[in-house]
């Protein structure tokens, strides 16, 4: 837990490029890079936020293209920002390299590799001043300093095994501070506290394996061997355990501390306690009760009968902002989230609060869905009439190439490219069904205005898909997950198709005019034994709910037009699966558990 033993473990492991281990090199309170503390946290914070977190970059190359493409440089702050994120991530690669250089062939001998790591956090530190101080960095600096004289009897290790070897031999390594952070306070191992006394001893790890350990075993001499040629016993590790035992609880006050799980595993209790608990029971005693901390540690989860009102749980969430700084502009998308739970509405629109990735996401099911959605664009794109004669061997292409564009990881690639070879022949046959008489329409935007009590309100969207043919035109949603019911399209919980179908219907598609909705399909898209389901919600009568749904959308608006209607927290929560990014916030737990009424009292 030494910070220089901290960053030596992180350096090793750097090879892989995880953009987790590269922020805490970057972050760790040792590392300088040539750089002054303010412009150090500066240039972290870029290359934080726009370059490692989400999906992993999987490179520096990577990288740079990434902080490059997520930072606007029209401004010259924004520029300067980029370029110190960029430097910083240059010289975090240098120094890196430096650490990493003996392994030129993934190989090397343990000695040389121990000699490029100390000169690499050499580079991260900005030389050795703070690096090797103190009792942690001599103890590194020991061990590395042993590896590079006596690692010439060990075989060569890749990458990953030299980083385990070291962090066994840290793991092994002791750090006695020879003192504790206060001046009456001392905590000592068995050998120290032979020679010390207390007014208060507390001897704790009175459990069998840790005092006493275990006796060792011997990989080279039985136990027979041993005795023969002088050497004493592994049991008198034991013995010498407990004279230091009985040494330390001869002290005018002591208390004995063992726990019952350490790792998550239930433990036995020493044998010296047994054998106090014995004796004590012998003599007809009543051992001591354990210390009133044990009460305070469960008074601290017992639930109050009558908590004060300062102490009174959290009641849903209502914020009533202004009027005038309620969002006039909502996507499709965004109004099934407002009907669903406002709050995120308000803290996304309002507040302005958007949820970072984490560093080095993995591919999530939206950056899936996101690559299938474009190969279906550029399919179209590339083939809006006749299909090529290799069509499923295109389509199939074209989603591989997606996913690798989006981020998969390697090793989930053939996973994927047999979902993709499963998938091409249904869509295929999905195309040759749909394109007779229709003109295909790839990722159209549609925007329309009305007036609301407070002003214009304007709706957005983007369909994937239009269909336009004599009498109208079909809209189709691709999706990888799972599909709206045809209960929560009607009652208005789902509005995303209907919605869109108003916008067709009033010429919110400025390259298309008005035109009448015909069928609102949702084409769900998996691959797998069955690749892909094409599910109607339209009802037989597009039009009919396209007007419903617009209308409802009024309704709305000029509900929240009213600045007494609150943006509360999932207002329909039966419908929703999954946790919102905004749970925290709403404090959910807290009112959720107990039940709004018992949350409100």
């Amino acid at each position: 837990t030494a910070p220089a033993a901290v960053l030596a473990d992180l350096a090793a492991r750097a090879s892989d490029f995880d953009p987790v281990n590269l922020l805490a090199i970057v972050k760790h309170p040792l590392v300088r890079l040539g750089l002054a503390p303010a412009a150090l946290a500066r240039a972290r914070v870029t290359l934080e936020r726009r370059g490692l977190r989400g999906i992993s970059p999987g490179s520096w190359e990577g990288l740079a293209a990434r902080l490059v493409m997520n930072t606007p440089t029209e401004e010259g702050r924004e520029r300067a920002a980029l370029l110190a994120a960029l430097d910083l991530a240059e010289r975090l690669r240098t120094a890196l390299g430096v650490a990493d250089a003996a392994f030129t062939t993934g190989w090397s001998a343990p000695g040389p590799a121990a000699r490029s790591l100390a000169l690499g956090l050499e580079a991260l530190c900005d030389g050795p001043g703070e690096l090797w101080a103190g009792q942690a960095g001599e103890a590194l600096a020991r061990l590395i300093a042993s590896l590079i004289g006596e690692g010439g009897a060990l075989p060569e290790v890749d990458r990953g095994g030299f980083a385990q070897l070291l962090g066994g031999l840290m793991a092994g390594a002791p750090i006695r501070p020879g003192g504790a952070s206060h001046p009456r306070l001392r905590i000592l191992g068995v050998l120290e506290a032979r020679l010390e006394r207390a007014d208060l001893t507390i001897l704790s790890g009175l459990e069998e394996g840790v005092w006493p350990a275990a006796a060792p075993i011997d990989p080279f001499l039985s136990r027979p061997m041993r005795e023969r040629i002088g050497l004493p016993s592994p049991e008198r590790r034991i013995g010498l355990a407990a004279h230091d035992f009985a040494q330390a609880a001869c002290a005018p006050e002591v208390v004995l501390l063992g726990v019952e799980r350490r790792g998550g595993a239930p433990t036995v209790a020493s044998r010296w306690l047994w054998r106090l608990r014995t004796l004590i029971a012998g003599a007809g005693l009543r051992p001591p009760g354990r210390p009133e901390i044990l009460a305070w540690a469960r008074a601290l989860d017992a639930p109050l009968a009558d908590p004060p009102p300062g102490l009174a749980t959290a009641a849903r969430p209502a914020p009533t902002p202004p009027v005038a700084t309620r969002p006039r502009q909502l996507a499709v998308t965004d109004v099934e989230r407002w009907v669903r739970d406002p709050y995120a509405i308000y803290a996304r629109k309002i507040l302005r609060l958007h949820p970072l990735d984490p560093p080095g996401a993995p591919m999530e099911a939206l950056a899936r869905g996101s690559a299938i959605h474009k190969a279906f664009e550029h399919f179209a794109g590339d083939w809006p009439d006749a299909l090529p004669d290799d069509a499923e061997t295109r389509f199939a292409a074209l989603v591989v190439e997606e996913l690798i564009a989006a981020g998969m990881p390697p090793a989930r690639m053939a996973r994927e490219r047999a979902l993709a070879a499963s998938l091409a022949p249904w869509v295929i046959g999905f195309e040759r069904r749909r394109r007779p008489g229709a003109r295909l329409m790839a990722e159209q935007n549609a925007a329309f205005a009305f007036e609301a009590p407070a002003g214009s309100f304007t709706l957005t969207a983007r369909a994937d898909r239009l269909e336009v043919r004599d009498d109208g035109a079909d809209i189709l949603d691709f999706k990888t997950g799972q599909i709206p019911s045809k209960a929560q399209v009607q009652a208005g919980l789902a509005p995303q198709l209907t919605l869109t179908a108003a916008l067709l219907a009033a010429g919110g598609f400025a390259d298309l005019g008005p035109l009448a909705p015909r069928e609102l399909l949702y084409v769900k898209v998996k691959g797998g034994r069955i690749p892909g389901e094409e599910v109607f919600r339209d009802e037989g009568d597009a039009p009919g709910m396209a007007a419903a749904a617009l209308a409802g959308l009024r309704r709305r608006v000029a509900w929240f037009d009213d600045e007494a209607t609150a943006y509360v927290s999932r207002a329909a929560p039966q419908f929703i699966a999954s946790p919102s990014d905004y749970d925290h916030l709403a404090r959910f737990w807290e009112w959720n558990v107990l039940g709004e009424d018992e949350a409100e009292a």
